[in-house]
Parts: structure tokens; sequence; C-alpha cells
């Protein structure tokens, strides 16, 4: 089977070292800096899973995952954010975004919703991971 793709919007390099660091051994990790390059990258190759800051350089996470939505993007979107306060629960339904996690990151239950997510066909059937 072919490896899953991640997309990481982040504008902090050391975040973005960070999730491709964890991820690089399970999954194919493309790192972004800003929507800008992000939305290059869903051009450029086909994208399970985006994991992306709240607060970007040149837009928003909800702002980027809009667009995403509107140019037919499908795939899992998780959004994490060191300000949960203006993160409103009605737009993430809206724009189907599947997971919010607030900073500082538990990086385990982060893990094991990257797992689940980009896994859930395989948990569903019974298939051994």
């Amino acid at each position: 089977m072919a490896a899953k793709k991640i997309v990481i919007v982040d504008d902090e390099e050391s975040i973005r070292k960070t999730f491709f660091l964890i991820l690089n051994k399970s999954y194919r990790v493309y790192l972004a800096k800003d929507g800008a390059e992000a939305q290059s990258r869903f051009k450029s190759t086909s994208i399970d899973l985006m994991i992306a800051d709240y607060r970007l350089p040149d837009m928003n996470g909800i702002e980027l995952v809009e667009s995403l939505r509107r140019n037919g993007y499908g795939g899992e979107v998780i959004l994490i954010s060191a300000y949960a306060d203006l993160i409103e629960p009605e737009v993430l339904a809206r724009l189907r975004i599947s997971h919010f996690f607030a900073k500082p990151l538990d990086l385990n239950a982060l893990n094991r919703s990257i797992d689940y997510l980009l896994r859930k066909d395989e948990y569903a059937s019974g298939r051994p991971m």
C-alpha cells in the first residue's frame, strides 16, 4: 500500500520539523510555511490529511480549509491552535475539520488521531494494520 500523504502547515519551522521527524517513518510528509505554499502542495499531489495551525502569516487555518474545500479537497483535516477561544465548533463542523487540538500539543493523542484518520478503513474492516 502506498504511503498516505500529509501536509503540515505551520509558520514555525521547529513545529514543522518536529512533525516531520515524528511522522515521516509511517507517512509521506510535505511541509508548508503558509497558506499559499500549502495550496501549491495540493495542486502538485493528492493529499490524504492536512494538519494546519490556525495562525498563519497570509491567511488563517480556517480560511485555508475553506479555500481547499471550495477547490474540491475532501480529505481529513486537523486544526491546531494556541488560541482555542477563537475557534468556533460550528465552523469546525461546517468545514468537516476532523479534529482540533489546542497547543501545547499532546503528541501521543495527536499521533493516535492521525493514525485513526488515515487508517479508519482498516479499523472498520478489522484488517491488520
